[in-house]
């Protein structure tokens, strides 16, 4: 029952991380690369449709992405809703294909979103300790109901807190990661 409850919080708790690194990897660095342009929802025939399936998005190079649209009619759509996105981006077309030249980052933009970075790192961490709280509850009931001991109960909430530590490193990790490519000139 006890392993039950850890495995449960580790794979809570790796979703936790997965999530993070999600919301980081949308935030623009200076560098071109398909993810920024995931959320996007292009009207396409009266529903809105991710981008991803209207065209195929590559880097060009380091400043610029390059989106082919698989129908010529969407293209301005497609435009539209890559300004109305609010990601500072404007997209320009040249035939088939919508370039989109990413602005260079202001030191001053940088520190603004280093400051976005460390905040979805604190709601990280956050998500991972209310997960541990969780698990913590569940072996406390199994203690009230006397199904373990006090040792077993004492036990696992020293194992379900050294999992905290490790995923809370993990975000750390991404968290230091992600600042260092901001700050790269």
């Amino acid at each position: 029952m006890i392993n039950e409850i850890r495995q449960d919080a580790q794979v809570r708790m790796e979703k936790c991380v997965e999530m993070f690194k999600t919301h980081i990897s949308k935030i623009r660095t200076g560098r071109a690369h398909p993810s920024l342009l995931e959320g996007i929802q292009v009207e396409y025939y009266g529903s809105a449709t991710p981008l991803r399936q209207l065209a195929s998005i590559v880097a060009e190079d380091s400043r610029t992405l390059a989106i082919t649209v698989f129908d010529r009619s969407i293209s301005p759509a497609v435009e539209k809703a890559i300004m109305s996105a609010d990601l500072g981006l404007n997209p320009s077309s040249a035939g088939t294909v919508i370039r989109v030249p990413l602005p260079a980052l202001t030191e001053e933009r940088r520190k603004d979103l280093i400051k976005v970075v460390r905040a979805e790192a604190e709601n990280g961490r956050i998500s991972v300790r209310n997960v541990r709280r969780d698990a913590n509850e569940k072996v406390k009931a199994l203690l009230k109901d006397k199904e373990i001991s006090e040792d077993d109960d004492r036990k696992s909430q020293e194992d379900i807190q050294k999992l905290t530590d490790m995923f809370i490193k993990k975000v750390d990790t991404a968290l230091a990661e992600k600042e260092a490519e901001l700050m790269d000139f």
